[in-house]
């Protein structure tokens, strides 16, 4: 008898491990995606608060919050054109529990321009694109130009003297206005900062003259009489301001130039948690009070699978590599 219950016991332990090995290893996705989130998500922003990115990731994260009942904390990580948040990004533990809200300069532009020790295309797994941003030509009030024909006019004149604010080295702002200068055979100088907040503090303050940046935060500026704009960068303009034309329209055709702004995780992050974040997000994106802010600022809500977000930044990567080279645009 003594036997028997020793064969039993054994026989119910050795079941028990294996229930246990077996989840481990068939099934850890699905016991952490049915629980997730139980604590606060980090959420990353690689610019300094008040850019454009951290707009939409505050906005979002609020929605997030709210439906999962759990803290959502929206860390800004500036430095270096976005690239270290994207590498504490890619480097935080793969469990749902740090996402990025990263841009098109972090993912497609940066590993053109900046020695990283990370690839963010392989790096960081695609969640979802959130919104494409439109891009406006902005400049301040004091600048004796109204329209990009008399931009261009110019700098033309004055080579190298006028002077544009940017979010950082090989950001998008910079890779925008080093579009329209080698379309249009011009010379500008590039006055880095470490974000975009930054940028339209001094932009606004009269330090620098002008920039391309998004219409997320220019359009508060735009309404006060900060700053005037110029020109949209978009193939086709803005319902927000339907009375401003393109680059393209106003005498440099085939301008073209959109950002957007998705979340990605660290790589190994389980394909469920995606999942669900993907489910979660594209949800808050849908409620009609949140999708109606961010058009009011000027941005197109896509909310895009992972597959065809991930779709996106390859296609993006690649064509980035073309410019960047054949431009020989550098972040030095």
């Amino acid at each position: 008898m003594k036997r028997l219950q020793r064969a039993l016991c054994l026989a119910t332990l050795w079941l028990a491990g294996a229930a246990v090995a077996q989840q481990t290893s068939s099934g850890p996705s699905q016991a952490t995606a049915s629980s997730y989130p139980n604590k606060p998500v980090t959420m990353i922003v690689a610019f300094p608060a008040g850019g454009g990115t951290d707009i939409v990731a505050r906005r979002v994260a609020q929605g997030l919050a709210a439906a999962w009942g759990q803290s959502v904390i929206v860390e800004n990580k500036g430095g270096a054109g976005g690239t270290i948040g994207t590498a504490l990004a890619a480097r935080a533990e793969p469990n749902g529990y740090t996402i990025m809200l990263a841009t098109l300069g972090n993912m497609a532009i940066n590993p053109h321009l900046y020695k990283m020790d990370i690839d963010p295309s392989k790096d960081l797994a695609a969640i979802t694109n959130v919104v494409g941003v439109t891009f406006v030509l902005v400049a301040h009030p004091s600048l004796p130009v109204n329209s990009v024909q008399e931009l261009i006019a110019l700098a033309k004149q004055k080579p190298g003297k006028l002077n544009y604010s940017s979010s950082g080295m090989g950001g998008a702002p910079h890779l925008a206005i080093e579009l329209l200068a080698s379309m249009t055979g011009t010379q500008f100088t590039h006055v880095p900062y470490k974000g975009s907040g930054p940028s339209f503090t001094d932009l606004v303050g009269g330090q620098v003259d002008f920039t391309m940046d998004s219409l997320l935060q220019s359009l508060p500026h735009i309404q006060s009489g900060r700053l005037k704009v110029l020109a949209v960068l978009g193939a086709k303009r803005t319902p927000v301001l339907p009375n401003v034309a393109t680059v393209a329209e106003s005498g440099v055709p085939g301008y073209d130039f959109t950002n957007w702004f998705g979340f990605v995780a660290p790589a190994q992050t389980p394909k469920a948690v995606i999942a669900k974040l993907h489910t979660d997000i594209a949800a808050v994106l849908a409620q009609p009070e949140m999708r109606g802010q961010l058009e009011k600022m000027g941005a197109e809500v896509i909310a895009s699978t992972p597959e065809q977000f991930t779709e996106q930044i390859a296609s993006d990567t690649k064509k980035w590599a073309k410019i960047v080279k054949e431009q020989g645009i550098k972040a030095d």
